[in-house]
């Protein structure tokens, strides 16, 4: 069974932050520099404070007519967090992801951000994993 750590191992764990002063334009042009659709929101001591994605930029922000250059970050950011830790299996993750609705996890260890996983992560070791099981049952079949 496939598990965060696992995931982290072939994703790496470089987590985008933005600080939660900054503009929401700032944070818009770091997405787009790193072709991500979403920050980890911090404060000055780099604790998780929230997420910020384009999905809170088009519903705060645009569809309201606000400015992303004036307005800042921790006006709309998502300040209800899900966490994980790097033991968790994939299958857990995917439950709290659909309950929760929270398409992107930090993950923490010892009270440490190691590293973050989001719903396409997920989706994507799941469907690895099932391919894998397939390949072995056929390869049994095959040899039989």
């Amino acid at each position: 069974m496939k598990t965060v750590k696992d995931i982290l191992r072939v994703k790496g764990r470089d987590v985008l932050t933005i600080k939660q002063e900054q503009t929401v334009y700032a944070a818009l042009a770091k997405m787009a520099e790193a072709d991500v659709g979403a920050l980890v929101v911090v404060d000055d001591q780099d604790d998780v404070i929230g997420l910020l994605s384009e999905r809170d930029y088009a519903r705060k922000v645009i569809l309201k007519g606000a400015s992303s250059l004036e307005i800042k970050v921790k006006s709309i950011m998502e300040e209800k967090v899900c966490y994980v830790h790097p033991g968790q299996s994939v299958e857990e993750c995917m439950a709290l992801v659909t309950e929760k609705r929270c398409p992107h996890l930090p993950v923490m260890e010892n009270g440490e951000m190691v590293g973050l996983v989001s719903i396409g992560d997920l989706v994507k070791a799941s469907i690895s994993e099932k391919e894998f099981l397939i390949n072995q049952l056929t390869n049994y079949i095959h040899s039989s």
